[in-house]
């Protein structure tokens, strides 16, 4: 089962300053961090921000392809996490077939923001993700950071996401 979900922003880890972007249900109640590269979240936050470049970036650029071959990007969705890597699929409609593409969840993010298709996130993939080893991947001391991580995250709101800076 699928759970639809929207980006809620994109801040940076507190203990690794690392980019994550950040997942919500429609109902606020179920809350995704997933950490990414620096491109892709000035990608992201390039669309948040709605900045113009005078030349198409590199999700613009498949946006702009896939507009011209009447392709469509039916929907997103984050359907793995193995080993703390996310994984992700693009569905497309072309020609009345639907094909689907293997992605990192932050570019098929940054296609999604670019064309409003809609985020699922696997139902297991967001209780897997509740049980990440922070410790192991974030490097961090000991439990109790974890635990103030999942507290920073569970307590975020609008006005803590910044202008993201590069």
């Amino acid at each position: 089962m699928f759970v639809k979900m929207k980006v809620f922003g994109v801040t940076n880890d507190p203990f690794t300053n690392a980019p994550i972007v950040i997942l919500k249900d429609e109902m606020d109640k179920n809350v995704l961090p997933i950490w990414i590269g620096l491109l892709e979240a000035n990608s992201i936050i390039s669309v948040l921000d709605k900045v113009q470049f005078s030349r198409p970036m590199t999700h613009d650029l498949i946006k702009n392809i896939l507009t011209n071959l009447e392709v469509n990007i039916a929907r997103i969705e984050i359907n793995d996490l193995v080993n703390n890597v996310f994984y992700a699929t693009i569905h497309l409609l072309m020609n009345g077939k639907d094909v689907i593409i293997d992605a990192r969840p932050s570019d098929a993010i940054a296609l999604s923001l670019r064309t409003g298709s809609p985020v699922y996130v696997q139902e297991k993939i967001i209780e897997k993700s509740r049980k990440i080893d922070l410790v192991q991947k974030e490097g961090m001391q000991d439990q109790t950071e974890s635990q103030e991580w999942e507290e920073i995250l569970k307590n975020m709101e609008p006005e803590d996401f910044g202008k993201y800076k590069m």
